[in-house]
């Protein structure tokens, strides 16, 4: 896949789709490649031209070790669309993505059309955090142990899918640094009080099972961003997008769909 040269970083990206449509950005979850789109983003690709890139950090993009933010990825985002030639996009973030994304839509509102934000939350202290049996599985000293217990907040017991098979459940080429990296960029992310000033028409999905980020987040969400429509799955868990595909990628293409009508 292509590099872009952006200030000082190599971003892997891929374009795919229609090279006709409107502009689609996908933005994945903490620790994770632009992989995590692969299954997903095919929905779309009659309609629209995708693009999804590596961050820092993950996959091909190449890029020194810094205190990254979920705003300085926005500032990547940015960029990518302008390398481009891409004035202005659909966003669809899921999970750290969705952070990543209101950003984007708070400091560059002319380059968003519409947002989704997916799985995600406001960050700070008015998001509600995981429990500690939750945390307390995520840092179980053993790697095969710890990735069934994300598969398990990712996906239902109904999945017929295996944690193997996953292209969700993190980018294997991290280094440990860079893991860090984005769980603490993850972490810190506030943007609660910037959240009213979205001009983008939005849409918040959420599983009603997710317990990696507890529904509740959406609700915050959907009540701060001026207008957003909200839609909450039910039985739906963190990878909502992929088990739950159908009845989500349908409402996301509903919901672009409008912005022509």
């Amino acid at each position: 896949m292509p590099r872009l040269d952006i200030s000082d970083a190599r971003i892997d990206h891929r374009l795919g789709g229609n090279p006709d449509g409107p502009a689609l950005l996908l933005l994945q979850g903490q620790a994770n490649s632009q992989r995590w789109w692969d299954e997903v983003r095919t929905d779309f690709e009659d309609t629209y031209r995708t693009i999804t890139f590596d961050y820092r950090g993950t996959g091909d993009t190449a890029a020194p070790d810094a205190d990254w933010t979920t705003r300085s990825f926005a500032a990547d985002a940015a960029d990518v669309l302008r390398a481009a030639g891409v004035a202005r996009a659909h966003v669809y973030g899921t999970s750290m993505g969705g952070r990543i994304a209101q950003w984007l839509a708070i400091d560059r509102p002319e380059l968003v059309d519409r947002l989704v934000l997916g799985c995600t939350t406001p960050g700070g202290e008015h998001a509600v955090e995981r429990d500690q049996q939750v945390r307390r599985s995520l840092l179980n000293p053993d790697p095969a142990q710890r990735r069934r217990a994300l598969f398990e907040l990712m996906y239902t017991g109904a999945w017929t899918g295996s944690p193997e098979d996953s292209t969700v459940l993190g980018d294997p080429t991290m280094t440990a640094a860079a893991a860090r990296r984005h769980l603490r960029m993850s972490a810190r992310h506030d943007a609660w009080d910037r959240l009213p000033e979205i001009q983008a028409p939005t849409l918040v999905l959420h599983g009603d099972e997710d317990l990696l980020a507890p529904v509740v987040n959406a609700e915050l969400l959907a009540q701060r961003i001026p207008g957003a429509a909200l839609h909450v799955l039910p039985g739906a868990r963190h990878a909502y997008f992929d088990e739950f595909r159908a009845e989500a990628s349908r409402s996301v293409r509903d919901f672009l769909a409008a912005a022509g009508s």
